[in-house]
Order: structure tokens, then sequence, then C-alpha cells
């Protein structure tokens, strides 16, 4: 189910919440391309569709959770905030792959592709994030 509010910067904000599960990431692309769309920012989408997918590659596998939630906000004028919230607590921490290795560079994209990443610890999980600044009104 896709949920929208509107949120304190008077854009609305998209929220879904998708299996736990790799075959997501699409559907997490294409909340984040419609959200993009919606607001004016499709030349973002290419930034903002790799790192929802790495976030989604993440918690799929780092997490034993059953579900993941997607979240794709504008958090200030000129930002967006793409977000996946998880129920586990075990935080992420980043590593440097080798050149042969075929995972471990999930953050390391993520951090190349923002402007800033983070993490927020929840009660009952942690919310892994990245925003971009948007061309047109930043």
């Amino acid at each position: 189910m896709t949920v929208t509010t509107t949120r304190p910067s008077g854009h609305p904000g998209y929220t879904q919440t998708l299996p736990c599960t790799a075959r997501s990431a699409a559907t997490a692309r294409r909340l984040v391309r419609t959200a993009l769309a919606f607001w004016g920012i499709e030349q973002r989408a290419d930034a903002a569709t790799l790192i929802v997918s790495e976030l989604v590659a993440n918690a799929v596998d780092h997490t034993d959770c059953r579900v993941i939630r997607v979240t794709v906000t504008r958090p200030a004028p000129g930002l967006v905030r793409i977000a996946v919230v998880d129920k586990c607590r075990t935080l992420p921490v980043p590593c440097t792959a080798g050149v042969d290795d075929e995972r471990g560079r999930g953050l390391a994209v993520v951090e190349e592709c923002a402007w800033r990443w983070g993490i927020d610890r929840l009660p009952w999980g942690k919310r892994v994030w990245g925003e971009l600044r948007s061309e047109i009104d930043g």
C-alpha cells in the first residue's frame, strides 16, 4: 500500500511497505521515480533510484525482517530524502570491498550518490537514508 502525506515542507511524502526481498527494489525505484516526477525533479531520478536500490539491498542482505518501509520525502526546500526503514536494530557498518569483490559496496555507493546520508536509530529498528539536493528549488 502506498500512502501519501503532506509534509512540513509543503510537499507530499510517499511511503510504501514492501516485502524484504530483492524483488522489492524494482517497486521502490518506481515509487521514487513517481515522487520525483510529481515534484518536477526527474533529473535526480538516476541517483535517487540507485540510492533506494542499495538501501533495499542492504536491508534484504543484512536483516531477517519480513517487511521494509520505503519513504521519499522533501524534508526541506531543495532536498529529497530517500529512506528504508526496517525492524532490525543492528546498524549497518560501511566496509571496504576488495577489487574483485562483487558485494560490499552498498553504503559506499549511497555515500557517493547522496549529498549526505545517515542512520536514525529507532526504538524498534532503524532508518537508513540518503539525501539529494534538487536543482529546481535548492
